[in-house]
């Protein structure tokens, strides 16, 4: 399974999603949830190497679901960020060892990253009228929305 995930410049998760595979469909799938999520498409897309991500964001930008103007670039060094925003879901999913099946991995990595979230103050908690109540506090709110 592999775990592709989105950060902006500042270090803010953007999206992620678990796929089985790593090629070029998961990569589309992947950048099309992250621009639908985010409303509108990227200036810029930063990938790491692998030729599948590059592959599928010209194929993006060659039907249209990408801007023609959008920007590809390559950093080598893009994966120390990602790996910096991913330390804390690979701390918790540490001591699980593994998991047995592909829908309860992405059930309770929906959940680690959802917390992740809630911590780094990047879930809008205006609508749940709970500011500055304890992560407990938020935690159950979230889940009974």
């Amino acid at each position: 399974m592999y775990l592709y995930r989105g950060v902006d410049r500042s270090g803010q998760t953007v999206d992620f999603r678990l796929s089985r595979r790593r090629d070029v469909a998961a990569a589309k799938a992947f950048i099309s949830k992250a621009t639908r999520r985010q409303g509108s498409a990227p200036r810029t897309i930063t990938l790491d190497g692998y030729p599948a991500s590059h592959r599928a964001v010209r194929e993006m930008k060659e039907d249209g679901l990408l801007p023609a103007g959008t920007k590809l670039r390559s950093s080598k060094y893009l994966n120390n960020l990602i790996e910096q925003d991913h330390r804390g879901v690979k701390a918790r999913t540490g001591p699980m060892l593994g998991f047995k099946r592909f829908k309860t991995a992405a059930i309770t990595l929906a959940g680690i990253e959802l917390m992740r979230r809630i911590y780094k103050r990047q879930f809008n908690l205006g609508k749940l009228h709970i500011e500055g109540a304890t992560t407990p506090a938020i935690w159950n709110a979230v889940l009974s929305a």
